[in-house]
């Protein structure tokens, strides 16, 4: 259970802050949600405490997890081979929708690599900013620096 102030990962949003715990009843039925607001854009986000971990919503990672990170991003390995854009996509998305700072470093990588070796889609490259925002966010608060420092670190993994 998360605890009022707790920065926690909502996937394909991001890192939010719990803002309170609140009973609501909706539709006559009477739950307990968490209020988190998204860092990035302020959108406000009821989430219902039972189906919490149901929808991914995790804390921050720890900080020695940070080099494991690293090392997805320095392998060249691409984990989605082949197929259409659009299939691409679909598996893209459905690593990103599950929260993991892993998968989501996964994206970032193949993305990254696929760019270097054709033009990417119109979605790809949409979803290859919202990787790279994502991660960036999460990093720069564990790490405590700027998120333009850490575009600069990724930048120079990724090459």
């Amino acid at each position: 259970m998360f605890k009022i102030g707790d920065l926690v990962v909502y996937p394909a949003h991001g890192v939010g802050k719990i803002e309170s715990i609140e009973t609501r009843n909706i539709a006559g039925k009477k739950q307990e949600y968490y209020i988190m607001r998204i860092l990035d854009n302020g959108m406000k986000i009821m989430i219902p405490i039972p189906n919490a971990t149901s929808v991914g919503l995790r804390e921050l990672i720890d900080f020695g997890d940070i080099p494991k990170v690293y090392e997805i991003l320095k392998t060249r390995e691409i984990s989605i081979n082949g197929g259409t854009w659009n299939r691409r996509y679909r598996g893209y998305m459905e690593k990103i929708k599950t929260g993991s700072i892993y998968e989501l470093a996964e994206v970032l990588r193949d993305l990254t690599v696929l760019k270097g070796d054709k033009e990417l889609s119109f979605g790809e490259r949409k979803m290859l900013d919202t990787a790279r925002g994502l991660l960036l966010k999460e990093l720069s608060i564990v790490r405590e620096v700027s998120e333009n420092v850490l575009e600069e670190e990724i930048r120079d993994i990724l090459k």
